[in-house]
Protein backbone atom coordinates (compact mmCIF):
# COMPACT_ATOMS: atom_id res chain seq x y z
CA UNK A 1 0.00 0.00 0.00
CA UNK A 2 1.70 3.15 -0.81
CA UNK A 3 1.41 6.65 0.64
CA UNK A 4 -1.21 8.30 -1.49
CA UNK A 5 -4.32 9.72 0.92
CA UNK A 6 -7.77 9.47 -0.94
CA UNK A 7 -9.96 12.56 0.14
CA UNK A 8 -13.91 12.61 -0.37
CA UNK A 9 -14.89 15.61 -2.04
CA UNK A 10 -18.64 16.79 -2.51
CA UNK A 11 -17.91 19.95 -4.06
CA UNK A 12 -18.24 22.39 -0.59
CA UNK A 13 -15.58 24.12 1.33
CA UNK A 14 -14.92 21.64 4.26
CA UNK A 15 -13.77 18.52 2.05
CA UNK A 16 -11.83 21.27 -0.10
CA UNK A 17 -10.24 22.75 3.00
CA UNK A 18 -9.25 19.53 4.19
CA UNK A 19 -7.41 18.26 0.88
CA UNK A 20 -5.46 21.54 0.91
CA UNK A 21 -4.41 20.91 4.83
CA UNK A 22 -3.39 17.52 3.72
CA UNK A 23 -1.58 19.00 0.56
CA UNK A 24 0.30 21.47 3.21
CA UNK A 25 1.07 18.35 4.81
CA UNK A 26 3.08 16.98 2.08
CA UNK A 27 0.15 14.36 1.46
CA UNK A 28 -0.08 12.79 -2.38
CA UNK A 29 -3.72 12.96 -2.73
CA UNK A 30 -6.65 11.57 -5.07
CA UNK A 31 -9.70 13.41 -4.91
CA UNK A 32 -12.86 10.88 -4.98
CA UNK A 33 -16.90 12.21 -5.60
CA UNK A 34 -19.43 10.25 -5.19
CA UNK A 35 -22.28 10.23 -7.50
CA UNK A 36 -25.17 8.66 -5.10
CA UNK A 37 -28.13 9.33 -6.61
CA UNK A 38 -29.92 10.07 -9.67
CA UNK A 39 -29.66 14.12 -9.34
CA UNK A 40 -26.60 14.04 -7.09
CA UNK A 41 -23.72 15.17 -7.03
CA UNK A 42 -21.43 14.76 -10.28
CA UNK A 43 -18.22 16.40 -9.38
CA UNK A 44 -17.76 19.42 -11.16
CA UNK A 45 -16.83 21.50 -8.03
CA UNK A 46 -14.63 18.94 -6.49
CA UNK A 47 -12.92 18.44 -9.62
CA UNK A 48 -12.67 22.30 -10.35
CA UNK A 49 -11.24 22.46 -6.81
CA UNK A 50 -8.32 18.85 -7.33
CA UNK A 51 -7.44 20.86 -10.80
CA UNK A 52 -6.75 24.39 -8.91
CA UNK A 53 -4.88 22.28 -6.52
CA UNK A 54 -3.10 19.98 -9.03
CA UNK A 55 -4.35 16.55 -8.31
CA UNK A 56 -6.00 13.96 -9.64
CA UNK A 57 -9.77 13.51 -9.26
CA UNK A 58 -11.78 11.34 -10.09
CA UNK A 59 -16.02 10.39 -9.93
CA UNK A 60 -17.33 7.35 -8.51
CA UNK A 61 -20.74 6.14 -8.88
CA UNK A 62 -22.08 4.24 -5.85
CA UNK A 63 -25.73 4.40 -6.33
CA UNK A 64 -26.10 0.95 -5.93
CA UNK A 65 -23.84 0.84 -2.53
CA UNK A 66 -26.21 3.97 -1.65
CA UNK A 67 -29.73 2.43 -2.72
CA UNK A 68 -28.28 -0.86 -0.77
CA UNK A 69 -26.77 0.62 2.53
CA UNK A 70 -28.85 3.85 3.50
CA UNK A 71 -32.08 4.36 0.59
CA UNK A 72 -33.01 0.54 1.80
CA UNK A 73 -32.78 0.50 5.38
CA UNK A 74 -34.28 4.24 5.48
CA UNK A 75 -37.55 2.80 3.82
CA UNK A 76 -37.65 -0.16 5.65
CA UNK A 77 -37.03 1.85 8.86
CA UNK A 78 -40.08 4.03 7.97
CA UNK A 79 -42.09 1.30 7.28
CA UNK A 80 -41.73 -0.31 10.82
CA UNK A 81 -42.80 3.16 12.34
CA UNK A 82 -38.85 3.86 13.05
CA UNK A 83 -37.27 7.10 12.44
CA UNK A 84 -33.56 6.43 11.05
CA UNK A 85 -30.46 8.40 10.96
CA UNK A 86 -29.46 7.83 7.57
CA UNK A 87 -25.78 9.73 7.83
CA UNK A 88 -24.98 7.36 9.78
CA UNK A 89 -25.80 4.67 8.13
CA UNK A 90 -23.78 6.38 5.31
CA UNK A 91 -20.54 7.12 6.94
CA UNK A 92 -20.30 3.74 8.22
CA UNK A 93 -21.52 1.64 4.61
CA UNK A 94 -20.57 3.64 2.20
CA UNK A 95 -18.44 6.54 3.05
CA UNK A 96 -15.90 4.68 5.60
CA UNK A 97 -17.16 1.51 3.47
CA UNK A 98 -17.56 1.47 0.09
CA UNK A 99 -15.78 4.18 -0.93
CA UNK A 100 -12.58 2.78 1.68
CA UNK A 101 -12.66 -0.59 0.22
CA UNK A 102 -12.16 1.20 -3.64
CA UNK A 103 -9.82 4.06 -2.31
CA UNK A 104 -7.44 0.85 -1.22
CA UNK A 105 -8.00 -0.75 -4.25
CA UNK A 106 -6.61 2.33 -5.83
CA UNK A 107 -3.72 2.23 -4.00
CA UNK A 108 -4.68 4.57 -0.92
CA UNK A 109 -3.84 3.82 2.55
CA UNK A 110 -6.56 6.15 3.98
CA UNK A 111 -9.19 8.30 3.55
CA UNK A 112 -9.98 11.90 4.88
CA UNK A 113 -13.26 13.27 4.71
CA UNK A 114 -14.06 17.27 5.64
CA UNK A 115 -15.98 16.17 8.97
CA UNK A 116 -15.25 17.70 12.12
CA UNK A 117 -13.99 15.29 13.90
CA UNK A 118 -10.87 13.54 15.56
CA UNK A 119 -8.70 10.25 15.77
CA UNK A 120 -6.67 9.11 18.72
CA UNK A 121 -4.53 6.31 19.09
CA UNK A 122 -4.80 4.49 22.71
CA UNK A 123 -1.37 2.20 22.73
CA UNK A 124 -2.24 0.59 25.79
CA UNK A 125 -5.57 -0.47 25.02
CA UNK A 126 -4.39 -0.88 21.58
CA UNK A 127 -7.32 0.53 20.09
CA UNK A 128 -8.54 3.69 17.95
CA UNK A 129 -10.72 6.44 19.29
CA UNK A 130 -12.66 9.15 18.12
CA UNK A 131 -12.74 12.36 19.80
CA UNK A 132 -15.53 15.29 19.33
CA UNK A 133 -14.03 18.34 17.66
CA UNK A 134 -12.12 21.04 19.09
CA UNK A 135 -14.82 23.57 18.45
CA UNK A 136 -18.18 21.34 19.48
CA UNK A 137 -20.64 24.19 17.45
CA UNK A 138 -19.29 22.21 14.58
CA UNK A 139 -18.52 18.42 15.53
CA UNK A 140 -19.87 15.42 14.15
CA UNK A 141 -18.60 13.24 15.93
CA UNK A 142 -22.28 11.64 16.43
CA UNK A 143 -22.43 10.67 13.19
CA UNK A 144 -19.87 8.48 12.90
CA UNK A 145 -19.89 7.16 16.22
CA UNK A 146 -20.94 3.26 14.22
CA UNK A 147 -17.52 3.31 12.52
CA UNK A 148 -15.56 0.16 13.59
CA UNK A 149 -11.69 0.25 14.59
CA UNK A 150 -10.59 -1.37 10.84
CA UNK A 151 -12.29 1.97 9.43
CA UNK A 152 -10.69 4.85 12.66
CA UNK A 153 -7.68 3.32 11.81
CA UNK A 154 -7.88 4.50 8.14
CA UNK A 155 -9.59 7.68 8.48
CA UNK A 156 -8.13 11.09 8.50
CA UNK A 157 -10.51 14.35 9.88
CA UNK A 158 -7.89 17.47 8.80
CA UNK A 159 -10.21 19.83 10.36
CA UNK A 160 -11.01 18.33 13.44
CA UNK A 161 -8.94 21.10 15.55
CA UNK A 162 -10.68 23.52 13.75
CA UNK A 163 -13.53 26.46 13.51
CA UNK A 164 -15.62 26.55 10.25
CA UNK A 165 -14.74 30.70 9.87
CA UNK A 166 -11.06 29.32 9.94
CA UNK A 167 -11.85 26.65 7.23
CA UNK A 168 -13.62 29.57 5.03
CA UNK A 169 -10.47 31.81 5.71
CA UNK A 170 -8.19 28.52 4.69
CA UNK A 171 -10.01 28.40 1.46
CA UNK A 172 -10.36 31.85 0.99
CA UNK A 173 -6.93 32.52 1.12
CA UNK A 174 -6.16 29.45 -1.56
CA UNK A 175 -8.43 31.50 -3.74
CA UNK A 176 -11.24 28.44 -3.71
CA UNK A 177 -14.29 29.61 -5.16
CA UNK A 178 -16.26 27.52 -2.88
CA UNK A 179 -14.78 29.61 0.72
CA UNK A 180 -18.26 30.91 0.89
CA UNK A 181 -20.40 28.13 0.13
CA UNK A 182 -23.49 27.70 2.44
CA UNK A 183 -23.79 23.81 4.11
CA UNK A 184 -25.18 21.12 2.84
CA UNK A 185 -28.57 19.42 3.63
CA UNK A 186 -28.41 16.69 6.47
CA UNK A 187 -30.05 14.31 4.26
CA UNK A 188 -29.13 14.64 1.14
CA UNK A 189 -31.37 12.63 -1.22
CA UNK A 190 -34.54 14.42 0.66
CA UNK A 191 -33.61 18.15 0.51
CA UNK A 192 -36.96 19.47 0.61
CA UNK A 193 -37.67 17.45 3.72
CA UNK A 194 -40.57 15.89 3.26
CA UNK A 195 -39.96 12.32 3.68
CA UNK A 196 -43.46 11.05 2.96
CA UNK A 197 -43.33 12.27 -0.49
CA UNK A 198 -39.92 10.66 -0.95
CA UNK A 199 -41.38 7.41 0.49
CA UNK A 200 -43.87 7.25 -2.25
CA UNK A 201 -42.01 8.27 -4.93
CA UNK A 202 -38.89 6.16 -4.33
CA UNK A 203 -41.34 3.01 -3.54
CA UNK A 204 -44.26 3.46 -5.79
CA UNK A 205 -46.33 2.34 -2.69
CA UNK A 206 -49.53 4.13 -1.47
CA UNK A 207 -49.13 4.66 2.33
CA UNK A 208 -53.15 4.14 3.57
CA UNK A 209 -54.35 6.29 6.10
CA UNK A 210 -55.80 5.15 9.19
CA UNK A 211 -56.86 6.15 12.62
CA UNK A 212 -55.24 8.57 15.34
CA UNK A 213 -55.62 6.91 18.57
CA UNK A 214 -55.19 8.08 22.37
CA UNK A 215 -53.68 6.81 25.00
CA UNK A 216 -57.03 4.59 25.84
CA UNK A 217 -57.59 3.44 22.21
CA UNK A 218 -59.89 6.22 21.42
CA UNK A 219 -60.51 7.53 17.62
CA UNK A 220 -59.42 10.79 17.62
CA UNK A 221 -59.21 11.39 13.56
CA UNK A 222 -57.74 9.53 10.56
CA UNK A 223 -53.48 10.06 9.75
CA UNK A 224 -52.67 10.27 5.95
CA UNK A 225 -50.18 7.17 6.40
CA UNK A 226 -47.84 5.92 9.00
CA UNK A 227 -44.43 7.10 6.80
CA UNK A 228 -46.04 11.15 7.76
CA UNK A 229 -44.49 10.36 11.51
CA UNK A 230 -42.11 10.55 13.97
CA UNK A 231 -42.34 10.64 17.85
CA UNK A 232 -42.45 13.82 19.05
CA UNK A 233 -43.84 15.34 16.15
CA UNK A 234 -46.48 18.01 16.43
CA UNK A 235 -47.31 19.63 13.17
CA UNK A 236 -49.03 18.43 10.68
CA UNK A 237 -52.00 16.38 12.78
CA UNK A 238 -54.63 17.88 11.68
CA UNK A 239 -56.63 17.02 14.85
CA UNK A 240 -57.54 19.22 18.24
CA UNK A 241 -58.14 17.96 21.47
CA UNK A 242 -59.67 19.90 24.24
CA UNK A 243 -57.33 18.36 26.65
CA UNK A 244 -54.72 20.74 24.91
CA UNK A 245 -51.71 20.06 22.15
CA UNK A 246 -51.36 16.55 21.08
CA UNK A 247 -48.27 15.00 19.63
CA UNK A 248 -46.96 11.71 18.26
CA UNK A 249 -46.33 9.34 20.91
CA UNK A 250 -46.10 6.28 19.16
CA UNK A 251 -46.56 5.20 15.12
CA UNK A 252 -47.68 1.65 15.04
CA UNK A 253 -47.40 -0.49 11.62
CA UNK A 254 -49.38 -3.61 13.04
CA UNK A 255 -52.73 -1.60 12.78
CA UNK A 256 -51.52 1.35 10.62
CA UNK A 257 -52.25 3.59 13.61
CA UNK A 258 -50.75 6.77 15.13
CA UNK A 259 -50.99 7.28 18.73
CA UNK A 260 -51.45 10.84 20.02
CA UNK A 261 -50.48 12.10 23.73
CA UNK A 262 -50.18 15.39 25.71
CA UNK A 263 -46.39 16.38 25.89
CA UNK A 264 -45.77 15.53 29.03
CA UNK A 265 -46.32 11.78 28.14
CA UNK A 266 -43.46 11.58 25.65
CA UNK A 267 -40.77 11.63 28.54
CA UNK A 268 -38.88 8.58 29.29
CA UNK A 269 -35.83 7.76 31.60
CA UNK A 270 -35.17 4.29 30.18
CA UNK A 271 -34.23 3.25 26.60
CA UNK A 272 -33.29 -0.02 25.01
CA UNK A 273 -30.87 -0.10 22.17
CA UNK A 274 -29.41 -2.69 19.77
CA UNK A 275 -26.42 -3.60 17.21
CA UNK A 276 -24.14 -1.62 19.98
CA UNK A 277 -20.67 -0.30 18.50
CA UNK A 278 -18.26 0.04 21.55
CA UNK A 279 -15.16 2.09 20.28
CA UNK A 280 -12.07 2.38 23.34
CA UNK A 281 -12.87 -0.88 24.69
CA UNK A 282 -14.28 -4.19 23.15
CA UNK A 283 -17.46 -4.73 26.26
CA UNK A 284 -18.42 -2.83 29.06
CA UNK A 285 -17.82 -3.94 32.96
CA UNK A 286 -20.63 -3.47 34.73
CA UNK A 287 -22.66 -0.20 34.68
CA UNK A 288 -20.60 2.73 33.14
CA UNK A 289 -21.49 6.68 33.94
CA UNK A 290 -22.12 8.25 31.09
CA UNK A 291 -23.35 10.77 28.75
CA UNK A 292 -25.42 10.60 25.70
CA UNK A 293 -27.16 12.14 22.99
CA UNK A 294 -30.43 10.46 21.06
CA UNK A 295 -31.02 12.46 18.50
CA UNK A 296 -27.96 14.58 16.61
CA UNK A 297 -29.15 18.39 17.31
CA UNK A 298 -29.13 17.96 21.22
CA UNK A 299 -27.34 18.56 24.33
CA UNK A 300 -25.65 15.16 26.00
CA UNK A 301 -27.61 14.22 29.23
CA UNK A 302 -26.36 12.45 32.47
CA UNK A 303 -26.74 8.55 31.93
CA UNK A 304 -25.81 4.95 33.27
CA UNK A 305 -25.00 2.52 30.56
CA UNK A 306 -24.96 -1.34 31.06
CA UNK A 307 -24.38 -3.51 28.40
CA UNK A 308 -27.31 -6.98 28.33
CA UNK A 309 -26.19 -8.38 25.42
CA UNK A 310 -23.78 -8.79 22.80
CA UNK A 311 -24.14 -5.96 20.81
CA UNK A 312 -27.03 -4.58 23.48
CA UNK A 313 -27.42 -1.82 26.16
CA UNK A 314 -29.56 -0.34 28.69
CA UNK A 315 -29.72 3.36 28.81
CA UNK A 316 -30.87 4.95 32.18
CA UNK A 317 -30.72 8.76 31.99
CA UNK A 318 -30.92 10.20 35.14
CA UNK A 319 -33.28 13.06 34.06
CA UNK A 320 -36.55 11.83 31.75
CA UNK A 321 -35.70 12.56 27.68
CA UNK A 322 -38.78 14.17 25.61
CA UNK A 323 -39.47 11.77 22.11
CA UNK A 324 -36.71 8.80 22.95
CA UNK A 325 -37.72 8.02 19.34
CA UNK A 326 -37.02 3.95 17.65
CA UNK A 327 -34.55 3.97 14.91
CA UNK A 328 -32.60 6.74 16.17
CA UNK A 329 -28.71 6.35 17.20
CA UNK A 330 -28.16 6.94 20.73
CA UNK A 331 -24.10 7.82 21.01
CA UNK A 332 -22.40 7.98 24.59
CA UNK A 333 -19.22 9.60 25.35
CA UNK A 334 -16.19 10.02 28.44
CA UNK A 335 -15.22 13.50 27.82
CA UNK A 336 -14.67 14.29 24.24
CA UNK A 337 -13.92 10.29 23.92
CA UNK A 338 -16.60 8.96 22.09
CA UNK A 339 -17.44 5.48 23.89
CA UNK A 340 -19.88 4.10 21.18
CA UNK A 341 -22.91 4.27 19.48
CA UNK A 342 -26.50 1.67 19.49
CA UNK A 343 -29.64 1.94 17.64
CA UNK A 344 -32.90 3.10 19.76
CA UNK A 345 -35.05 -0.24 20.31
CA UNK A 346 -37.70 1.31 22.56
CA UNK A 347 -37.94 3.28 25.75
CA UNK A 348 -38.98 2.23 29.02
CA UNK A 349 -41.25 3.05 32.13
CA UNK A 350 -39.41 3.78 34.57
Amino acid sequence: MDHTTAVAMSGGVDSSAAALLLLKGEKTLLGLTLCLFDGGEEGADAAAVAKRLNFPHRTLDMRREFQAGVMDPFVSEYERGRTPNPCVLCNRAVKFGALLRTAEELGCGSLATGHYARTAFDAGAGRWLLKKAAHLDKDQSYVLAMLTQEQLSRALFPLGELSKAEVRAIAAEAGLSNAQKGDSQDICFIPDGDYGAFLRRHTGKDYPPGPYLDEAGAVLGRHTGIVDYTVGQRRGLGVSSSAGRLYVKEVRPGDNAVILSNNAALFRRVLTANSLNLIPCARLDGPVRLRARIRYRMAEQPCTVEQTGEDTVRVAFDEAQRAVTPGQTVVFYDGDVVVGGAVIERSLPD
